[in-house]
């Protein structure tokens, strides 16, 4: 069967390492992105470059988003070139972007009108995830137009789940990076803590990795505490941005209020450095 022509907008951090690996994977790739000079990699590697995000649906079969925001959404889909300018039919759009349950559920009403299909398929997990093609994607959308696109989703992701109807993968994401700070404050305010109380940094990392409350996230933030590295695989802004939707949606439990109000105080001075690095401003 011939390969599916693909699509793909957005080339930041995760989107670069996404579109590598369905280009590995042998499928016709086509790119988009607003600073052109971000694309240059992947057209040395077969991709092909496209002037509008209007032009890339008209020449691919799925296109595929990872922006930042809503309101990169909107220009995407809006814009005088934008998707919603195309003439297409029969295209799927697979929103691969933490956003909101309300803009996929509108731009899904505006491709539906103009015979295109609309998937929300955010993901979990960072920049090692996606290199890997072991991220976790959790999709909102009609089920047939899951199936049909699941093989190219599965190019990116150990688990593809569909989880519901549009706007469904969105609240799904919310409700995990709404655990992900509680696990990223969490973590910061028992090594402080600890180290308080005279027990080494290293020394708890090691026996909280080594029981049964450690975890993937608890290494590798542990490791970058212990380097003091803070370079931003997730940066903290964008755990604000998404608290910020989370709470929009009704999120107000007692843990996520704790969160919200330390991450926006911690956004002051820490916006562009990763998450973990929260553990700075509660020193």
């Amino acid at each position: 069967m011939e390969q599916k022509k693909i699509g793909w907008i957005g080339l930041g951090n995760m989107g670069i390492p996404m579109a590598e690996k369905l280009i590995n994977a042998n499928y016709p790739v086509s790119v988009y992105n607003r600073n052109s000079a971000k694309a240059e990699a992947l057209i040395k590697m077969g991709a092909s470059d496209c002037s509008s995000t209007s032009a890339l649906l008209d020449s691919s079969d799925v296109v595929f988003i990872m922006v930042s925001d809503d309101e990169a959404i909107k220009q995407i889909f809006e814009s005088e070139n934008g998707l919603l300018a195309s003439g297409s039919s029969g295209r799927t759009i697979v929103n691969m972007s933490t956003v909101s349950p309300e803009i996929s559920i509108e731009m899904a009403g505006r491709c539906t009108a103009k015979g295109n299909f609309y998937l929300d398929a955010p993901v979990s997990g960072s920049v090692k995830q996606a290199e890997t093609g072991t991220l976790v994607i959790m999709v909102g959308g009609d089920k047939q137009i899951f199936e049909t696109t699941k093989p190219v989703l599965d190019c990116l992701g150990k688990l593809t789940l569909h989880v519901g109807e549009t706007g469904a993968g969105n609240n799904a994401k919310l409700a995990i990076n709404a655990l992900l700070a509680v696990y990223a404050q969490g973590l910061a305010e028992t090594l402080l803590f600890a180290n308080e109380k005279g027990v080494r940094t290293q020394d708890l990392l090691e026996l909280i990795n080594n029981a049964a409350i450690g975890n993937l996230f608890t290494k590798i933030k542990g490791e970058a505490i212990l380097q003091n590295n803070f370079k931003a695989a997730f940066a903290l802004k964008h755990i604000v941005k998404d608290l910020n939707l989370a709470q929009n949606q009704g999120l107000n439990s007692p843990l996520a209020k704790a969160a919200i109000a330390t991450f926006k105080a911690a956004e002051k001075t820490s916006a562009e450095d990763d998450i973990i690095a929260i553990i700075n401003s509660l020193k």
